[in-house]
């Protein structure tokens, strides 16, 4: 019990402080975890950051459900996404909340964080791009993975380009290096297999239930095929989340605002699901929504970690890999263009607004919080005008 508690204290410290996105949460993760307290060595902390970032879901929440599971077994793993989700869950509630009592469509600051958005992801884009997709092969993927989901307008497109990638990744890169080691967990073989049992009816089923229910279930089965079906982390959950959501339950704009509101607060970027719960069913709804996201990146965290040093060690799945880590920037490429940059910039002041605020985040070095904060504020002045 009081390991149990001492790892709800840490998470929480950690969803309380940690801002930046998810590469970020990886540098408070292992300041926290692997240095200050020596709860997994470097080792074993690289090889399971390896691993959440070939699961689809949230990335850095997989990390710090994995480290809960070492510390604490299932029960610590649960503890450690409460601890780092609930600040974020609260503070985007209150939210939207907020958005839904008063007419805020119209607002100036509105228009403000729709324009931190375009900054935001653009700053992702290039981060990543610079990383995982450089070079003619995997430059290739990214263009073919955007031309996918810019031409092929369903929430499912970014799957098929990604298993694409994956395949064509098989024959292109098979000169590249690969890495490997092991990872010191211990979990129950028939615990990870009931969780991935689990996780693939749940993903046959909610599709179904996505589009024949109706309110929360309907709302929760959407969620859901979100958190299964997305690879790269919580920017990259944007353009199925606007496929599936806009205008049917909720406006553009609205879903713009509480997107760009989710840079503001810190932990997981997948709690913006928290906020279009709330928006369109209430409390309820966004509770549902959150514990909906997250529960299939948690069921493959329980479900792969025995089986992962056989996985990693295996060079087809890492040359898969590399060839859906490039497809990846080209997914995000696309949700910057569509629907974050036609909604949002519609004037020449506009596009100078989101380009100065892109630039210190990405050259200055300002934090997004700030980012946010200003962008904010200079919307409520245009506002005034």
């Amino acid at each position: 019990m009081n390991r149990w508690i001492e790892i709800f204290i840490v998470s929480l410290k950690l969803g309380l402080t940690s801002f930046g996105g998810p590469v970020a949460h990886l540098g408070y993760f292992y300041e926290e975890y692997v240095k200050r307290r020596k709860w997994v060595d470097e080792k074993a902390y690289a090889d399971l950051v390896a691993l959440c970032q070939f699961l689809p879901g949230p990335a850095s929440s997989q990390v710090g459900m994995g480290i809960g599971l070492v510390r604490g077994g299932v029960v610590g793993a649960i503890v450690s996404f409460i601890g780092f989700t609930l600040p974020s869950s609260i503070l985007l509630i209150l939210f939207a909340v907020l958005a839904t009592e008063f007419d805020l469509k119209e607002a100036g600051f509105i228009h403000g964080l729709k324009l931190v958005a375009v900054a935001i992801v653009a700053d992702a884009v290039l981060g990543m791009g610079t990383k995982l997709a450089v070079g003619p092969k995997r430059l290739f993927l990214m263009l073919l993975a955007l031309a996918g989901v810019l031409l092929i307008a369903h929430p499912l497109a970014q799957v098929g380009v990604l298993l694409l990638a994956a395949v064509l990744g098989l024959f292109l890169f098979k000169d590249e290096p690969e890495s490997g080691g092991g990872l010191n967990i211990r979990v129950p073989k028939w615990l990870s297999i009931s969780a991935l049992i689990l996780f693939i009816v749940l993903l046959v089923v909610t599709p179904f239930l996505a589009a024949n229910a109706a309110g929360n279930l309907q709302l929760t089965s959407i969620m859901y095929s979100a958190g299964a079906l997305v690879f790269g982390g919580g920017h990259v959950v944007l353009p199925f989340l606007q496929q599936s959501l806009v205008p049917d339950f909720l406006t553009g704009d609205s879903f713009l605002a509480g997107y760009a509101a989710a840079q503001a607060v810190p932990g997981p970027l997948f709690t913006f699901a928290t906020y279009l719960g709330t928006v369109v069913n209430g409390l309820m709804g966004g509770i549902l929504a959150t514990l909906a996201i997250f529960l299939p990146g948690f069921l493959l965290v329980l479900g792969v970690l025995p089986f992962w040093d056989r996985v990693r060690g295996n060079k087809q799945v890492g040359r898969m890999l590399i060839g859906v880590n490039a497809a990846v920037v080209g997914i995000l490429l696309a949700a910057l263009y569509d629907p974050i940059f036609t909604s949002s910039v519609k004037t020449g002041v506009d596009f100078l607004i989101a380009f100065g605020l892109f630039c210190l985040l990405r050259f200055y070095k300002q934090s997004p919080l700030r980012i946010v904060i200003l962008g904010t504020v200079i919307g409520s002045i245009m506002g005034w005008f």
